[in-house]
């Protein structure tokens, strides 16, 4: 218990520290983005790929996987029954909004500093870089524009690079090949910038925002609040009770479950335009929830 808190603490101060820069560090305009395409395009693939090389190829299609996936595709079709009668754009962009995790910016922190192995969060970017979401932007597609390039759809997770660095990184394990010390170092010592430099922008990233204004989205942005970090960490412990998770299984794929909603969606909202308040207050807001909702997770776990 007192290790977790220690690394919520952690997290905290260094968000803290990004806020107090943001705010009042006189900083360049471009600072907040040129840090976040930094810890995108070098830092946070670096990080991940040596999570994925360092882990068992096993654990990668285990229950707990079945566990999130489940859980994700519920909370999918549950924020849709909200969104009856809106225009596809915002339907799938708001389901997207509850049930796909940030697993990258928030989900490797938690994971470094609360569960002290960065290999959890593989197998779920692993299931959204690599199948939500090449079916979610070939689905867009159609119903932004009426058609679909499926080469396009399906080659589009590929041209990131965290997508690319899972995919590197679990041929690497699976494999068994051992990079050579002038390869694997310098990486590791890359990835060990991702954390701070992601946290620091995220907490630049709560200057200025303003949320919930009046419209059609609010009902929806609070649905996708509540059940990405209410619901779906509860669904995602009952289906491990279900399948008899260990007690740290359990309490990893809950943990999970309840962090916010992935920057992603507001970039494909962006390409899409469709949502973008719906997907950008949804992400906003489930940040500031998670908080809470992770604290009294560690502290039901610690007390049973």
């Amino acid at each position: 218990m007192i290790s977790a808190l220690s690394g919520f603490a952690v997290i905290g101060v260094i968000v803290l520290v990004g806020w107090v820069a943001g705010r009042w560090g006189r900083l360049p305009a471009e600072t907040q983005a040129v840090g976040g395409r930094l810890a995108f395009l070098i830092l946070t693939p670096c990080l991940i790929f040596s999570g994925a090389a360092a882990s068992d190829p096993a654990a990668l299609f285990t229950q707990p996987l079945i566990v999130s996936t489940a859980a994700a595709l519920l909370c999918f079709g549950l924020h849709a029954l909200t969104t009856r009668g809106r225009e596809p754009g915002t339907r799938i962009v708001g389901a997207l909004s509850a049930g796909y995790t940030n697993a990258t910016y928030i989900g490797v922190p938690v994971a470094t500093y609360v569960l002290r192995d960065t290999a959890l969060v593989v197998p779920i970017v692993l299931l959204q870089l690599l199948i939500i979401t090449p079916v979610a932007l070939t689905v867009l597609q159609f119903v932004t524009t009426g058609h679909a390039s499926w080469r396009t759809s399906l080659t589009a997770p590929f041209r990131v690079p965290l997508t690319v660095a899972v995919a590197l990184g679990v041929l690497v394990a699976v494999t068994g090949v051992k990079l050579p010390a002038v390869l694997a170092d310098p990486i590791a010592a890359l990835g060990q910038a991702a954390v701070p430099v992601v946290l620091l922008v995220f907490g630049m990233s709560f200057s200025g925002r303003r949320v919930l204004e009046p419209g059609p989205d609010r009902r929806p942005i609070i649905a996708a609040v509540v059940i990405k970090v209410a619901i779906m960490p509860a669904l995602a412990f009952l289906l491990a009770l279900t399948l008899r998770l260990t007690p740290a299984q359990t309490y990893a794929v809950t943990i999970m479950a309840a962090l916010p909603t992935a920057q992603n969606i507001f970039l494909y909202a962006q390409s899409f335009g469709t949502a973008l308040i719906l997907a950008r207050d949804a992400i906003f807001l489930s940040t500031l929830a998670c908080v809470p909702a992770l604290l009294m997770i560690t502290l039901l776990h610690a007390l049973t």
